[in-house]
C-alpha cells in the first residue's frame, strides 16, 4: 500500500533549481533513506512533503487517516514543561481518555440505574481500549525510551528551557519514536547521540514496523537501516533499491554506463558533422548530407551531471609552542556540581586526540574549560604562551549575514575575490556564498565555519562535533586536513570511523565522570 505519493514536484529558491520534475513513492514498512551532498535539497525535499512548504509545481498526496512525525533540524520545544512532560504528550490522545473515564465515573455517583448501565458501558469501552494500547505501562515505556537515548542522565524532571540544544533534540526524537506514527521523518537524528545511543537507535529501527524516511550523513548508521535509497542530485530524484553500499555501487555503474554512452554519441555526432562539411556543398553527396544533418537534429543529446564542487580543507599552522601545549592539575568539571574527580592532564605538542563518552559527561564542557571559556568548579588550567587556538564550537547561532559577509565581517583585509575562493575551496557555490547563514543548511552552515579556522594560522585546533551536518565528501576532506595538520588537535565526535585512523590517543571521560555509567 502506497501511503506517500509525490508526482512531478518542481521547485527552486529565485534562479536556482532544487528539484526538478521529482517524483517519490513511500510504501506501507518501507525504510528509505534520502541522501545527497549538502545543499541539494533533502531538507526542502522534507518540508514539502510535510506541508511546510508549498512546490512550485506537481502533487503531494497521502493516504487517508496517515500519522506523520517529523524531526527536523529546527524543532523546538515549548518553555516551562518537564522532559517527562513532553515525552507523556505523545500519549496525550490516551491521556484525554482516561480523563473522559474519571469524568463519567464522577457522574456515576448522581445518577439513574438506567444511566449507571450506559455509563458502565461507556467506561468499559475506554477501560478495554487503555488496556489494549499498554496505557498502564506508558511510564516504563517512557523509561526504557528515555533510558536508550540518554534523557535520565540529563533528569526527566528538568524543565526544557535549562537544555542544550542538543539535549533538547533528544528530547524531541525520544517523544517521537513513542508516538510510533505510521511514517517517521527523521533529518540527522544521530547529530547529538553518543556511539551507546546511536546503537539503541540503530536497532529500533531496524525492527521498525512502519514506514520512515531518514536523512543522514552517517553512513555507517544509514546502511544499517534502510532499504531504499532516493538520491537527490542536481535537482534529479533517483530511487533506488536496496541498503546505502548497494546505492553507491548501482549510482557508480549508472555513472559509468552514461560516461561510456556520451562517449560514443560524442564520436557519432563528430563523424556525422565531419561528414555533414565535406558534402553538403557537393551536388552528387547533398542529399546524403542533408540526411545526415536530419539524423543530428533528432538525436537527443546526451548531458553529463556537472561535477559536484569538492570541499579542500586545510589549516595553516602557526609557529611550534612548547612541549606541554595545556597542563591541567586537579581539574574538576562541572557547572552548578561536579561532573568528574580531580583531573591531571597533559596535552602534548603535536599529539592528536579524540574525546569520547556518553551523552551528558562534560565533553563540551572539558573542552571550554581547557580553553578558558569556562571557569572549573576547581583546579587550574595553564595554556603554552605560545599556543594559537581554532575552535570549532558545536552549537552556532546563525545569524542574518551572508556567507560572504560572515567571513569579511572576521577578515575586513581580504578581498572580495579571495573571500569567495576561499568559501569556494570550503565546496561552496556562488548561490550559497550570497545566502544568509540562517537560510543555509546545516552542513553549509558548518563548511563556512571551517572556511573562518582555515584563514587563520594555529597550532591547537580544537573540535567539538565537527562532522554534525556535513555530507560524505566533507567528512573526507576534513579527515584528510586533520591528518596533515602539524599542528596539536583535540577532537570531540561521536563517529569512531571518522576520528580512528586521524588520532594518537583517546580520553574517555567514562573513565573520570563521578556518575554511575
Amino acid at each position: 500500500m502506497s501511503i506517500l505519493n509525490v508526482e512531478h514536484v518542481t521547485h527552486g529558491f529565485g534562479a536556482r533549481r532544487i528539484l526538478e520534475d521529482a517524483s517519490f513513492r513511500l510504501l506501507k514498512g518501507e525504510h528509505v533513506g534520502l541522501v545527497g551532498a549538502n545543499g541539494e535539497g533533502k531538507s526542502t525535499f522534507l518540508n514539502i512533503i510535510t506541508g511546510e512548504l508549498m512546490p512550485d509545481e506537481g502533487n503531494v498526496s497521502w493516504c487517508n487517516r496517515v500519522t506523520i512525525g517529523y524531526l527536523d533540524q529546527s524543532s523546538t520545544l515549548t518553555k516551562g514543561k518537564t522532559i517527562r512532560e513532553v515525552l507523556r504528550e505523545a500519549f496525550s490522545d490516551m491521556y484525554r481518555m482516561e480523563q473522559e473515564m474519571l469524568e463519567l465515573y464522577e457522574r456515576m455517583s448522581d445518577c439513574t440505574e438506567e444511566e449507571l448501565t450506559a455509563l458502565m458501558e461507556d467506561v468499559g469501552e475506554i477501560q478495554e481500549m487503555l488496556d489494549c494500547s499498554g496505557f498502564y505501562v506508558l511510564d516504563t515505556r517512557i523509561e526504557e525510551y528515555a533510558n536508550g537515548l540518554g534523557l535520565r542522565d540529563i533528569g526527566l524532571d528538568r524543565d526544557v528551557s535549562e537544555l542544550s540544544g542538543g539535549q533538547r533534540t533528544k528530547v524531541l526524537l525520544t517523544k517521537l519514536l513513542l508516538e510510533n506514527p505510521m511514517i517517521l521523518i527523521l533529518d540527522e537524528p544521530t547529530n547529538y547521540l553518543d556511539e551507546n545511543h546511536i546503537v539503541w537507535l540503530r536497532n529500533l529501527l531496524q525492527n521498525y514496523e512502519n514506514a520512515f524516511i531518514l536523512v543522514s550523513h552517517d553512513t555507517s548508521f544509514l546502511n544499517s537501516v534502510v532499504n531504499v535509497i532516493y538520491h537527490v542530485e542536481n535537482a534529479v530524484l533517483t530511487r533506488y533499491k536496496g541498503d546505502y553500499q548497494n546505492f553507491v555501487a548501482m549510482h557508480e555503474l549508472k555513472k559509468r554506463q552514461l560516461e561510456q554512452a556520451y562517449e560514443k554519441q560524442q564520436k557519432e555526432i563528430s563523424h556525422l558533422e565531419d561528414f555533414i562539411a565535406r558534402n553538403k556543398a557537393r551536388i552528387a553527396t547533398t542529399n546524403m548530407a542533408k540526411s545526415r544533418q536530419k539524423k543530428l537534429d533528432k538525436m537527443e543529446i546526451i548531458e553529463l551531471s556537472r561535477e559536484k564542487l569538492k570541499p579542500t580543507f586545510s589549516f595553516a599552522p602557526a609557529r611550534t609552542p612548547g612541549k606541554i601545549v595545556i597542563e591541567a592539575n586537579n581539574l574538576v568539571l562541572g557547572y552548578d556540581e561536579p561532573l568528574t574527580a580531580p583531573l591531571n592532564l597533559q596535552l602534548e605538542r603535536g599529539k592528536k586526540v579524540a574525546v569520547k563518552g556518553v551523552n551528558g559527561l562534560g565533553k563540551s564542557t572539558l573542552l571550554k574549560t581547557l580553553l578558558g571559556l569556562q571557569p572549573p568548579i576547581a583546579g587550574t588550567v595553564e595554556l603554552d604562551q605560545f599556543v594559537e587556538i581554532g575552535y570549532f564550537e558545536q552549537e552556532h547561532a546563525k545569524g542574518s549575514n551572508t556567507a560572504h559577509a560572515e567571513i569579511w565581517q572576521e577578515y575586513p583585509s581580504l578581498t572580495n575575490a579571495q573571500v569567495r575562493g576561499a568559501l569556494a575551496k570550503c565546496g561552496l557555490t556562488s548561490e550559497h556564498i550570497e545566502s544568509q547563514m540562517k537560510v543555509l543548511s546545516g552542513g553549509e552552515n558548518a563548511k563556512v565555519r571551517l572556511c573562518k579556522l582555515m584563514l587563520r594560522s594555529m597550532n591547537l585546533l580544537v573540535l567539538d562535533e565537527p562532522t554534525n551536518h556535513l555530507d560524505v565528501d566533507a567528512k573526507e576532506a576534513l579527515k584528510e586536513a586533520l591528518s596533515e595538520f602539524r599542528g596539536t588537535v583535540l577532537l570531540v565526535s561521536h563517529e569512531p570511523e571518522f576520528y580512528q585512523d586521524v588520532v594518537s590517543d583517546i580520553w574517555n571521560l567514562e573513565e573520570w565522570t563521578t556518575k554511575i555509567v
